[in-house]
């Protein structure tokens, strides 16, 4: 798990400034004039996109093929926890089921592979075959490996099918392995079952990802193109030939002497056997080269929501890489037939509307839900219908769900901020009170005894305190992370997420909560000790605890006091304040970006002050993360302490950690989260207050950017963010125009928002004045 602001402030950098030709060559990301020869994006957007970024250095994203918010994500499993790592050179087999860029084991369902010769090994570690990343190629909706037994493999997918094309060399003894008791999480039980010559049914059941959760049970069927010559399966580690059941798994053969293709595809359902062979009647039987071509013009179509204009090749590369991983989750849960497994155990229908699952909410809630409601509001739509549904099936709103479960992995209420971007950004039209009600019962209760998820655990402490309280021995109630071994950060998350829900409530009509959770927003300052000047966990007596050194991160979740001091986004001025005012503010920023060092070299600073190798160093440290979650809004903090040339630095300085290579990920993606900063950070638009309509605005990298947007939710149905001549040495602000008209403030909302054409920033080589007066500042929300 996570598995990146006056007159006197100005006169105050002229130092600085003479930094700046340190900084104008430095970026390599940013379009200099050479690069900007190419204007355009020609050709096809999937070409640009490179699956295998992120799959070294615990990116844990995956090379497969899938299609967006797919069901199913067919891909190899080399034997890293998550499925596939590039420095790996075995793959154990081809699964169904993988999620992107995840800190912790799950999916890996139904483990495939092809081989030649007698079957005799069960363990899929064993039987691994040895691959070169000379003879691998991935694209979206594609991949395709030579392996060292002399076997050509491709892989496609549809939403709930994962297809697959075997070539073998010429032998009798053509075979494809079926796992069924072997996956990335803990098997509990698995079955498979012969159901003709060409069809093989199995039925998965397990459980795990960061703690022991669960259980969720997978069906599949596998159709295979033509009929087997032979079968068997195994239990354990005995393989019977011509058994057509087995608990292990199941081997099918092929003649392949003459013909030495085979295809298969095999059909997915969280639902039922018979929820998998309906998904198999409504997406199955077209060829491989079919759903190829379907799945490319899928992504094709979805990468063409955002046209841009200038960059290097590998800026435009990194770019639509992530936009790509951005649209991989949530994940479709529903069949073909609208049938979905709820969070009672029992089946629904889903009406009117696709259910999705796999909420990895206190990572998406800060990037990747705001970029859906901008770029697919109809599906953003559907999967804040499908989290209400979450509450009105299984009877509370989900904290971290995988599949038809709850993990309880991470701390604070991120469903709130979650359900309130949906609500500001018109998507909650039709089922407002509904989710209204669930948000109200989450933020005042907690879910009862017999209900697996913790919801806002610490909550009763919270309301009567004001705080959550810090007590590191609590036992675990249920299984998952507690809130009370993160009280601190715990208190900031529940404040945020009460900001965003007051300004629902109050947008509904319901003052008196709206004034209730307002008040309760500025709980933030409960956890603040002034002896320290930063925020500290407190104990359940109320007596501030643990290390008074701010670089410890004691009942701080996965960050420090350094880290979170900036996640107050609903009162920056208040924190401000307590900090000492904004000349303090600003050099507390400064000190942790490292800011005199980043301007004399933004590429190294990030790499050498502000990442330590480790993707999971979260602790002790008293400088920026741009590795993790708690951070991602830190560095717009500037606009909001009138120095907005200094978010530019920080985040293009930030942008030059995405590259085009297997190690260009920064942490974990997080179904989607990091890599969302980086299309929204690239775009000059980033949600400073998630769960508000707050965009925040910063020099783009591109010269112009194309937004094609749905008009049922954007009226104009597009919108043109252009900055002509932006690069490392002219990235500074001079000035904004909206349709035309100056403005001057540092951000934009969403009403604003869809009513323009274009937003065009003006660029020089040295900050400006614009944005500095404290009326440019992003809202207080009261």
């Amino acid at each position: 798990m996570s598995n990146l602001r006056r007159s006197s402030d100005m006169r105050g950098t002229r130092r600085t400034r003479l930094c700046l030709a340190g900084v104008m060559a430095a970026s390599a990301l940013i379009a200099t004039p050479a690069a900007r020869a190419a204007e355009r994006t020609d050709g096809h957007l999937t070409d640009l996109v490179n699956p295998f970024i992120g799959t070294q250095n615990e990116g844990n994203t995956f090379p497969g093929a899938t299609v967006p918010f797919g069901m199913v994500q067919l891909s190899p499993d080399t034997g890293h926890n998550t499925g596939y790592d590039y420095t790996q050179n075995r793959i154990r087999g081809f699964s169904l089921v993988h999620l992107s860029g995840v800190g912790c084991r799950i999916g890996g369902d139904l483990p495939v592979l092809p081989t030649t010769g007698d079957v005799t090994q069960t363990d899929y570690a064993r039987y691994a075959a040895a691959f070169s990343h000379d003879d691998e190629e991935a694209g979206p909706g594609y991949y395709r490996v030579g392996l060292a037994s002399g076997i050509r493999a491709e892989l496609t997918a549809t939403a709930r099918t994962g297809v697959q094309r075997y070539t073998f060399p010429a032998t009798d003894k053509a075979n494809v392995l079926l796992n069924a008791a072997q996956s990335l999480h803990k098997p509990v039980s698995g079955s498979v079952r012969i159901l003709d010559d060409r069809t093989v049914r199995t039925e998965i059941t397990g459980h795990g990802f960061c703690r022991d959760t669960g259980p969720y049970t997978v069906y599949t069927i596998t159709r295979f193109s033509r009929p087997f010559t032979a079968y068997g399966t195994w239990d354990g580690g005995t393989v019977t030939p011509g058994a057509r059941s087995g608990s292990g798994g199941a081997y099918v053969r092929f003649d392949t002497t003459e013909d030495r293709t085979v295809e298969a595809t095999t059909a997915l359902s969280y639902v039922d056997a018979r929820g998998a062979a309906g998904n198999l009647r409504a997406e199955g039987g077209r060829s491989f080269d079919a759903v190829r071509h379907r799945a490319r013009e899928e992504w094709e179509r979805r990468l063409a929501a955002v046209r841009v204009r200038g960059g290097t090749p590998t800026l435009r590369r990194t770019f639509y890489s992530s936009l790509y991983r951005s649209y991989l989750a949530p994940n479709t849960g529903s069949d073909a037939d609208g049938r979905y497994f709820g969070w009672d155990r029992r089946t629904h229908r889903a009406r009117g509307f696709t259910y999705y699952q796999n909420w990895s909410l206190w990572d998406t809630y800060r990037t990747q839900a705001q970029l859906l409601a901008l770029l697919a509001p109809r599906e953003a739509r559907d999967m804040a219908r499908s989290v209400v549904a979450v509450d009105e099936d299984g009877g509370w709103l989900p904290k971290w769900g995988y599949g038809p479960v709850e993990t309880n992995v991470m701390s604070g209420d991120p469903v709130t901020p979650f359900l309130t971007t949906a609500y500001r950004m018109g998507l909650l039209k039709g089922f407002e009170g509904r989710a209204y009600r669930a948000l109200k019962k989450n933020a005042d209760g907690v879910p009862p005894a017999d209900y697996p998820g913790i919801g806002r655990e610490a909550n009763a402490e919270y309301l009567a305190h004001g705080f959550a309280p810090y007590v590191p021995d609590r036992p675990l109630d249920k299984m998952g992370d507690s809130d009370y071994h993160h009280g601190a950060s715990v208190t900031l998350e529940y404040a945020l997420a009460d900001a965003m829900l007051a300004q629902m409530a109050r947008g509904l009509g319901h003052a008196d909560d709206a004034a209730r959770y307002a008040a309760r927003s500025r709980n933030y300052r409960n956890v603040f000790d002034p002896a320290t000047g930063f925020f500290r966990a407190r104990d359940a007596g109320g007596a501030f605890t643990g290390p008074a050194d701010p670089a410890r991160g004691t009942g701080f979740h996965e960050g420090t006091p350094w880290q979170y001091q900036w996640l107050v986004p609903q009162d920056v001025p208040g924190m401000v304040g307590l900090i000492g005012g904004t000349r303090a503010a600003n050099a507390r920023l400064d000190a942790f970006f490292a800011y005199d060092r980043l301007l004399a070299d933004p590429r190294r600073t990030a790499r050498e002050v502000w990442v330590h190798g480790d993707p999971y160093a979260y602790y002790n440290a008293a400088v920026y993360n741009p590795m993790n979650e708690p951070d991602l809004i830190a560095p717009y903090t500037y606009l909001s302490t009138g120095q907005p040339w200094k978010t530019t630095d920080v985040v293009h300085a930030a942008l030059t950690l995405f590259t085009d290579s297997p190690t260009g990920m920064t942490g974990n993606d997080d179904l989607g989260t990091m890599s969302a900063w980086n299309v929204l950070s690239s775009i000059g638009l980033f949600p400073v207050q998630p769960g508000y309509d707050t965009w925040g605005l910063t020099t783009p990298v591109f010269e112009r950017v194309d937004l094609a947007l749905d008009r049922r939710y954007w009226p104009g149905g597009r919108l043109t963010v252009t900055a002509p001549g932006t690069s490392a040495a002219d990235r500074y602000v001079q000035a904004v125009r909206t349709d035309g008209t100056p403005h001057g403030r540092t951000y934009l909302t969403t009403r604003a928002l869809r009513s323009l054409r274009s937003v065009a920033f003006t660029v020089g080589p040295r900050p400006s004045e614009w944005g500095t007066s404290p009326e440019a500042a992003p809202p207080v929300l009261r």
